[in-house]
Parts: structure tokens; sequence; C-alpha cells
């Protein structure tokens, strides 16, 4: 079989590999069919007719999608690539490969979410949708009356993503989300227990702004807040900073 007969997918980019183009035309068959996480892709034999392509680039393609974490591969019988749920972590994941490579500091993650963070408090106060006020003041009331150090940091990534997540702006949203994933697998650490009260209403003053509508009040308590933390993972951490960002 040739590569990429003439009813397949067009060519790429000069000197682009055939299994990077089919990679390409996989994921636009993904958005196109609106696959969800879960959904089975066609079958070996259907791909190599549909995209009129070798086996091998085929199966290349497929292990570029699944080191990109956009499928993974089911084995046994019955088994084949499966559409995976396309996640911050995951894109985090991606992105730390180009992270390491271009020696990016964990000061500059940090100073990255000190930006973003807030601009994105005050989207999610002018933007949200108001049905996930209930969610927000939920994560605020019951996941910051957590009793061990492990559900409090699951309450306050709950809170930060959820905050990340109404801004009304998808590419900020898997972005800043991204960075704080990569934030809390390194500096998980950094939470104090005495600093409970006053951490816990903070959030609550950040919710309450968002779920109001008070942009510029949201936009200001997250800059306090986020510098504090930040300095507190200098504190703690000063190891941690100075640290390049690896791939993990």
């Amino acid at each position: 079989m040739s590569e990429i007969g003439s009813a397949g997918p067009a060519w790429g980019r000069r000197g682009e590999k055939v299994s990077s183009i089919i990679a390409r035309e996989i994921v636009r068959d993904i958005a196109q069919r609106k696959l969800a996480p879960g959904d089975m892709l066609e079958s070996e034999s259907v791909m190599l007719q549909r995209y009129q392509v070798a086996r091998a680039s085929l199966r290349e393609a497929l292990r570029i999608l699944e080191v990109h974490g956009l499928i993974r591969m089911k084995p046994g019988p019955g088994g084949g690539p499966v559409v995976s749920e396309v996640d911050s972590a995951e894109f985090g994941r991606m992105a730390t490969l180009f992270f390491q490579v271009q020696g990016i500091q964990f000061s500059e993650l940090v100073e990255a979410r000190l930006i973003l963070e807030p601009l994105i408090a005050r989207l999610a106060a002018q933007r949200h949708d108001p049905g996930d006020n209930d969610e927000l003041r939920q994560i605020v009331q019951q996941g910051f009356a957590a009793k061990t150090d492990a559900e409090w940091l699951a309450a306050s990534n709950a809170f930060h993503a959820k905050v990340l997540s109404m801004a009304g702006n998808g590419l900020l949203s898997i972005f800043s989300r991204a960075m704080k994933d990569i934030f809390t697998e390194r500096a998980s650490s950094v939470y104090v227990p005495r600093r409970r009260d006053k951490v816990r209403q903070v959030h609550a003053d950040i919710a309450d702004a968002i779920i109001e509508g008070k942009a510029e009040v949201a936009e200001q308590l997250m800059r306090e807040h986020m510098s504090d933390y930040a300095k507190a993972t200098a504190k703690r951490e000063p190891h941690l900073m100075n640290e390049v960002v690896d791939w993990r």
C-alpha cells in the first residue's frame, strides 16, 4: 500500500512524516465525530482503509496520540485505541517536556500563576455561569472543613480548579489549570496547618466576590492570596524555586 493514497488525507508540510499527518487526521475525526472519553476508535482495518496508509505508519500515528495522552490502548480481545479524558494534568505533563528543554525554573512557573490566576478570578466574576455558584460554595463550606492535611490540600486544589474553569475562556482555563497541576505535584508540602482559619476565610472571600460579580475585588483577593502562597513556597522550599521544571 502506498503511503497516503489519492483517497487519503492531503499532504502536510514538506518533509513531515506520514505518521504525524495521520495523527492529525485522527484528532480531527475525533473532534468532528464528537467522540467522548471511553469511546473506541475504528478498528485497524477500517482506519487503514480510511487513511490509505501502511500499517506501520498508522500504528506510529496511534503511538504519537497515546504519548500525548489523547488515546489509550485497550488490551485484550475487543481492545484497541480508546479516546482518553483530555485533562489539564496531561496537558501540563506534555508541557513540562518543553519546560525542561528550555530550562524553565519553578520560580517562573510561580510567577506565571501570580499573573494568570488573579486575571482569571476577575474573568470568572464577570463571565461565570451562575449554575457554578453552588458547587463553588460547596467546595468552600465542605471541602475546607476537612480534618486531615490531605483532605485540605484536595479542597484547595478543587477550589482553584473550579475558579480557573469559570473564566469563560477554554484556553486560559486549561493552561492555568495545567500550571496549577504542575505546581501542586511539586510543592504539596507547602501547606502550613496553623493558617487554616485564615486560608479558609480567604477562599470564602474570593468565592463570594466571584459569585457576586465583584471583578476587581476577586482579582485583588486572588492576587494577595497567590502572593502569600508564593512567599510561603519560597520560605518552606527555597531549593525548589531554582529547580528546572522537569518532565515527569
